[in-house]
């Protein structure tokens, strides 16, 4: 069995992905795929390089984010045109990994951690979809506390993506976790055990 794991920023993705993953469940990390994919040296940093020039690669041969982030960030040419270099390869890696622990662990859950999953139309993939989910004035203070930013600021971070009400809706799974650590932890367990997991 599979999910696709997904939420707002933060809302606590990466809490509830550890929770599963502590009873047994095998991650598959999209963020990390998407860090792998640019190693120095790989055909897709050659491609990004290629396109943004070679300002983008540093003199250890890795990916300068901030630089492409100055080059995409307000250009959402640029940034379409990157996600068209990214996402193939992504994707295609997800999918592999998805396809391996099913076909090595076929009674395990396998969660696939993807921050933009319904944005990105990758609800198919997953038999469910899993949101971690907190009401916005949560979210707010939390990514105020943990990134260290103004009201204003973190206000257009979390315009900037879709509404996490938005994202509950169309999720077959909700977890809650506006509350301690103790009261997700018991969500996620209800979950599991409801599943037969345990």
């Amino acid at each position: 069995m599979n999910i696709g794991l997904t939420g707002g920023i933060a809302c606590g993705k990466s809490t509830v992905s550890s929770m599963l993953v502590s009873r047994g469940a095998l991650l598959v990390d999209a963020d990390q795929i998407a860090r792998d994919v640019v190693l120095p040296g790989s055909p897709v940093l050659e491609q990004v390089a290629a396109h943004f020039g070679q300002a983008v690669i540093g003199t250890d041969g890795s990916l300068q984010r901030k630089k492409l982030g100055e080059i995409i960030f307000g250009s959402p040419e640029a940034r379409k045109q990157l996600e068209e270099i990214l996402h193939p390869p992504i994707r295609a890696s997800m999918r592999e990994q998805m396809a391996a622990y099913e076909r090595d662990n076929p009674t395990k859950l396998v969660v696939v951690d993807v921050p933009l999953l319904i944005e990105s139309n990758l609800m198919s993939m997953f038999q469910e979809i899993m949101v971690v989910y907190v009401p916005r004035h949560i979210q707010l203070e939390r990514l105020m506390a943990r990134d260290g930013l103004t009201v204003e600021t973190a206000q257009l971070r979390l315009d900037a993506q879709m509404s996490i009400e938005e994202k509950r809706k169309l999720a077959d799974i909700v977890i809650d976790n506006s509350g301690t650590w103790e009261e997700t932890n018991m969500r996620v367990e209800r979950f599991w055990v409801g599943k037969g997991l345990a």
